[in-house]
């Protein structure tokens, strides 16, 4: 029997949770098991049902969306913060990110990728959303632009297949999306994935790309 997994919508505008519930309930491992319409509301309801994922907007009256994930990451650390919002501002995205939330999507998500995302993100897995990474890249980029690169001895160490799973982690890819283009299982990913954190000493997936955009140039250039 698939393990399910427990949904909580948080979004000011019961159109959209309407609209969410009804496309992710047609996903057999995904359960909606309530909806809130600020980040107040949905903390509450967290102390209720334990939902496994929260799919948390950003701009809410009351509390909003950075405020609520900072809140679930220090009581409910078990419960994962998927931010989907229209809004890709540098401030919320940095925010939103330091303050606990496993990932950042924008409402044009295709829903199918929408499901994979919360699937990842359950498991631990951080996801960005297209020109999330390449946002945060450009705003580390323009503090280190002036400053000429140090290189870390450890990127060498990389074997050539972690070296172009790095780089296509720079480019915001998933674990399904890197395994196809590499023609290897998601579960080699994985491994990939873990040996190139521990490497470069890196708590996730969100540092790796953008360390990896940050020496892209020289990444290229150990082949």
């Amino acid at each position: 029997m698939t393990n399910m997994i427990k949904v909580l919508l948080v979004d000011d505008q019961s159109l959209i949770r309407q609209g969410l519930k009804a496309l992710l309930e047609l996903e057999q491992d995904l359960e909606i098991v309530g909806e809130a319409e600020n980040g107040e509301i949905a903390i509450h309801l967290i102390e209720q049902l334990y939902p496994d994922v929260v799919l948390m907007d950003i701009r809410m009256s009351v509390m909003d969306g950075v405020a609520a994930t900072r809140e679930i990451h220090k009581h409910f650390p078990n419960t994962k913060v998927l931010v989907l919002t229209t809004f890709d501002d540098d401030e919320y995205v940095k925010a939103a990110l330091q303050h606990g939330a496993m990932g950042y999507l924008l409402k044009d998500t295709p829903s199918e990728e929408l499901a994979v995302a919360i699937r990842a993100v359950n498991k631990g897995y951080t996801q960005l959303g297209p020109g999330i990474v390449k946002k945060l890249f450009t705003q580390f980029s323009s503090i280190t632009s002036t400053q000429a690169p140090c290189l870390p001895p450890s990127l060498a160490e990389l074997t050539p297949r972690e070296k172009d799973v790095l780089r296509l982690i720079a480019t915001g890819a998933n674990n399904r999306e890197i395994a196809q283009q590499l023609y290897i299982s998601e579960g080699t990913v994985k491994n990939h994935v873990t040996n190139i954190l521990n490497r470069l000493d890196l708590r996730d997936r969100t540092q790796a790309a953008i360390f990896a955009n940050s020496f892209l140039p020289y990444l290229n250039n150990l082949g």
